[in-house]
């Protein structure tokens, strides 16, 4: 019997490999950037402080700034809450002089008001960047008409763009779970006009990818300061591939956080990058300047790795899913971090899907993903 499903198997592999390729590479816009050590994007970092950015030597520099992060993670990670939270509806994505209408308003678990879904959280995002489009923070709210006090805020995937993962956020708060679907640095209307993709998040500039970070972890953060002035109580994350190594961070440093998806999960971004099929463009910029040794060092403190056992300080449930023929987040980085859920104890489940990275999100995949999901978070939230 094996022998005859070996060979069958091995087809399934290689139709899973030409499906994964041919959804990687439609895009055509991808643009191999510069190298750049981005030591200016540190300047106003809490752990520069004192430190001279030596730009003639850069890796001992960003190595000394990686050793500071981690060490006083919290200090790198906290923020002054926004207090110019705004809630508005409209009907599609928000363009210039768009005009801005009253919210329609329903109910959270608690009897506050809150508004329907279509309705976009708006805030000045704690970390400034040159770029005044990516400094305006923007999430679309899915309130539940029954949420019992329970929210998650929902990271989509790299690139992501609407109105992609608002069929599982509508999907959740039908179930009873209110959501706000925040849009990652440089993402959707946040994108700089110069950029058609959103490659100021992760890209060959060292700093900036780490700056990037950074702002995606504390602008998650102000979303729960949000949802707690609502009145939500009972809080949880979704994140996805990109989404879900931010999603890490910020649980790692949110004790509020309780229960986390983590869908697709590795471990070092540096070896993600290095190997994956959808950052070979990023790869091959930086493999002209560094290695992989060494870019790892350079990103440590963007890798939940470094906050494993920080993680692990705090009660939480986690589920974590990945992709058996996973060829952008491999799947040995993915079998790591569940050897570390192991070591330090998270209270976790797993969940391996028989696709790869981009398959996931066709039929029928995406229904089996967004079933886990679902059902995980209505048992533990």
């Amino acid at each position: 019997m094996n022998r005859l499903l070996h060979p069958i198997g091995r087809r399934y592999e290689r139709w899973l490999e030409n499906w994964e390729n041919s959804l990687c590479f439609r895009d055509t816009n991808r643009i191999v950037r510069p190298f750049d050590y981005g030591l200016e994007w540190a300047k106003d970092w809490p752990c520069a402080q004192g430190l001279p950015l030596d730009e003639s030597k850069p890796v001992e520099t960003i190595r000394e700034l990686n050793r500071r992060v981690i060490r006083d993670s919290g200090q790198f990670f906290a923020y002054t809450p926004p207090v110019d939270f705004s809630l508005a509806m409209h009907s599609g994505p928000r363009t210039k002089n768009a005009p801005l209408h009253k919210p329609s308003l329903g109910q959270n678990g608690n009897g506050r008001s809150v508004s329907r879904a279509g309705n976009w959280l708006t805030f000045t995002s704690p970390v400034e960047t040159p770029f005044p489009e990516n400094n305006r923070a923007r999430a679309m709210w899915f309130p539940s008409a029954n949420s019992k006090g329970r929210a998650v805020v929902l990271l989509p995937h790299w690139n992501s763009k609407l109105p992609q993962h608002n069929a599982l956020c509508s999907g959740l708060a039908r179930l009873g779970v209110s959501v706000l679907r925040l849009s990652l640095p440089y993402h959707d209307e946040r994108m700089p006009a110069e950029l058609n993709r959103a490659d100021y998040a992760m890209s060959s500039n060292i700093c900036r990818t780490i700056d990037a970070t950074r702002q995606a972890v504390i602008d998650i953060r102000c979303c729960y300061d949000w949802l707690q002035q609502q009145g939500f109580t009972r809080l949880g994350i979704v994140g996805t591939s990109l989404g879900s190594c931010y999603a890490f961070l910020a649980s790692a440093h949110d004790a509020r956080i309780r229960v986390n998806a983590f869908n697709h999960c590795s471990t070092y971004v540096a070896d993600v990058v290095w190997r994956g099929l959808s950052t070979r463009h990023i790869a091959e910029s930086l493999a002209q300047q560094t290695d992989l040794e060494t870019l790892r060092e350079m990103w440590h403190c963007i890798s939940p790795p470094s906050y494993s056992a920080l993680f692990a300080a705090y009660p939480k449930k986690s589920k974590f899913m990945y992709t058996r023929f996973d060829t952008t987040f491999p799947v040995d980085l993915s079998e790591q971090v569940i050897a570390n859920a192991h070591t330090y104890k998270w209270p976790h489940q797993v969940k391996v899907l028989p696709c790869g990275h981009y398959t996931m999100g066709e039929f029928p995949f995406k229904y089996l993903a967004g079933y886990e999901i679902c059902s995980f978070l209505l048992k533990n939230l």
